[in-house]
């Protein structure tokens, strides 16, 4: 696949998912991937103390996920020690889901690809997001890049409207 020529923002759209927050009870907000053809999802966490939090990926046909399920996925790019190095380490996942590294005062970034066609297409599903279990001392951001535009203009269409 040819990687889009110019500036990302023209490309795609960039989407907070999740501001910075200690996940409790914190609901991740769902895009829509109608107008693209794929979703990079980016988690950055920074470990107070050795904590983790289950990382699922869901598809919805609304961007209120009101009739969410699980997307499917078997690996993540994993980066458990920023500080040290900027090398993602692509990595197994089971059963759909990973726990974030527990490791004391660790910065943590996390990568998944999501394609358009992984989406269950022939029921209408076109949203997409990342959720989080709660943690007790991990901050957590979720960031969505949405390219491959199906329409590439100075501004992509929206992502969170349906």
């Amino acid at each position: 696949m040819a990687l889009p020529q110019g500036l990302l923002v023209e490309n795609g759209k960039f989407v907070t998912g999740l501001a910075p927050i200690n996940p409790s009870t914190s609901t991740p907000d769902c895009v829509s991937m109608k107008n693209y053809d794929r979703c990079t999802v980016i988690l950055i966490a920074d470990n107070g103390t050795a904590t983790g939090g289950a990382v699922t990926l869901e598809q919805a046909t609304v961007v209120a996920a009101t009739d969410a399920k699980a997307l499917a996925f078997s690996w993540v790019w994993a980066n458990i020690d920023t500080d040290a190095t900027d090398t993602l380490v692509k990595t197994a996942v089971t059963s759909n889901t990973f726990t974030t590294d527990s490791t004391n005062t660790k910065n943590l970034l996390y990568v998944m690809e999501i394609n358009a066609e992984d989406l269950d297409q022939a029921n209408g599903f076109d949203c997409v997001r990342a959720t989080m279990a709660d943690t007790t001392a991990q901050v957590v951001c979720i960031l969505y890049y949405l390219w491959n535009s199906r329409y590439a203009k100075a501004t992509p269409p929206s992502a969170i409207l349906d």
